[in-house]
C-alpha cells in the first residue's frame, strides 16, 4: 500500500451496506456540496481520496462530516491504487466508487443501489451477496448524452483491445468499469487482488482488472437503474503498447488453460523477447517473475483469455484474428 494518513471517518452516516468512494480530479469541484449529496443519499460512510497537495479545510469538514475519512496521500498514485486503498479502509459489504465530477441522478438511494446488489433486507442480514463482481452505472453528460461505459473485447490487428459502447439492454456484459466508476462488491474485489498499481497506464490497469477478473470466474455488468451525471469531458484512453501492455499480456494472454489450471508455457518466451524490447536477461527477468505468479494462482483460472472473448458477439468479424 502508498503511504498515506487517514483523517475522520469515526462516525457511521447510515446502516445501508454500501459506503461512497470519492476520486478527486480536480479543485473547482465544492467538496462540501458533494458530501452533502452523498449524505442525503444515504451511504454508510465517505471516503475522500486526497493528493499530496496541502489541504487546509480538513479539520472543518472532518467536524462538519464525521462520517468522511480523508486518505491523504505522501505523493500520487494511481486511480487503481487509490481504489485499493480506499477498500481496504472500508469493513462493508459494498462500495461505489465515483469522481467529483460526477454525481448521482436525481440524489440517488444507497438502499436501492444495495438492493440491487444484495437483495432485500431479510438476504442482506443473512450475507447473501450478488454473483457480480462490479455493477457498472450508467453516465450521461449535463446535456443528457449517454457515455460509452459498457467496454466489449475486440481484435485489432491480432491484439486484444476493447470497443467502448452506450448500454443497450441491462446487466450487459462490460470488460472493465469505465473510469473505475462502479459498485463493488468488497470482498470479492480483495479476494481478486485488486487493480494492479505495478502497471502505470490507466487503460491496461483497467484492461488488466477487467480480463483478470473473468479468468478467475467473475463478471462485471452494466444497469440502467444507477445513472451519474458527469460534468466534464470524457478523456481519451491511451492504448500505447508499452511496458504496460507487456505486464497485461504476461498475466491475462500468455496463460494456457488446462482442464483446471493454467500456466505460461516456456514456448511463449521466444516471442516475447523478440517484441517485448528488452535485453535478454531484462526480458527473462520480467517473463520468469510474472510466470511464478501464474503458477501461484493456477488455480483461480477458470478459463483463457479466448474463452473469454467469446462470451461477446460482434459484428463485423470483431472476435477474428491472432494472438500475439
Amino acid at each position: 500500500m502508498p503511504s498515506y494518513t487517514a483523517v475522520g471517518g469515526t462516525e457511521r452516516a447510515a446502516s445501508t451496506g454500501i459506503s461512497a468512494v470519492l476520486l478527486n480530479r480536480g479543485g473547482r469541484y465544492p467538496r462540501r456540496i458533494l458530501f452533502q449529496q452523498l449524505e442525503k443519499a444515504g451511504f454508510d460512510y465517505i471516503i475522500s481520496m486526497e493528493g499530496p497537495q496541502e489541504r487546509y479545510d480538513l479539520e472543518e469538514l472532518s467536524g462538519r462530516f464525521p462520517f468522511v475519512r480523508f486518505i491523504l496521500l505522501k505523493e500520487s498514485v494511481s486511480s487503481g491504487e487509490e481504489v485499493n486503498l480506499a477498500a481496504s479502509e472500508l469493513s462493508g459489504p459494498l462500495f461505489f466508487v465515483l469522481w467529483n465530477d460526477q454525481k448521482l441522478f436525481d440524489g440517488g438511494d444507497a438502499a436501492r443501489i444495495a438492493e440491487l446488489f444484495l437483495g432485500d433486507a431479510d438476504s442482506q442480514a443473512e450475507g447473501s451477496r450478488s454473483r457480480q463482481l462490479c455493477i457498472v452505472p450508467s453516465v450521461q453528460t449535463s446535456g443528457f448524452e449517454n457515455l460509452h461505459t459498457v467496454i466489449s473485447p475486440v481484435y485489432d490487428r491480432g491484439r486484444l483491445g476493447s470497443l467502448p459502447e452506450t448500454p443497450a439492454a441491462e446487466g450487459q456484459l462490460s470488460l472493465y468499469p469505465h473510469d473505475w466508476t462502479g459498485i463493488y462488491d468488497r470482498e470479492k474485489f480483495i479476494r481478486l487482488g485488486g487493480f494492479d498499481g505495478e502497471i502505470s497506464s490507466p487503460y491496461w490497469q483497467l484492461m488488466d482488472f477487467g480480463l483478470r477478473a473473468y479468468l478467475w470466474g467473475e463478471t462485471i455488468r452494466s444497469t440502467g437503474n444507477v445513472r451519474l451525471v458527469f460534468d466534464g469531458e470524457p478523456a481519451p484512453e491511451d492504448s500505447t503498447i508499452d511496458a504496460s501492455y507487456r505486464l497485461f499480456y504476461l498475466k491475462n494472454l500468455a496463460p494456457v488453460f488446462r482442464g483446471d489450471y493454467a500456466h505460461i508455457p516456456l514456448r511463449r518466451f521466444p516471442g516475447y523477447l523478440a517484441k517485448a524490447g528488452w535485453d535478454l536477461l531484462t526480458a527473462w527477468t520480467e517473463f520468469a517473475k510474472e510466470r511464478r505468479w501464474v503458477e501461484e494462482n493456477r488455480n483461480r483460472f477458470k478459463s483463457d483469455a479466448r474463452a473469454v472473448t467469446d462470451l461477446w458477439q460482434h459484428s463485423g468479424g470483431g472476435n477474428t484474428g491472432e494472438w500475439k
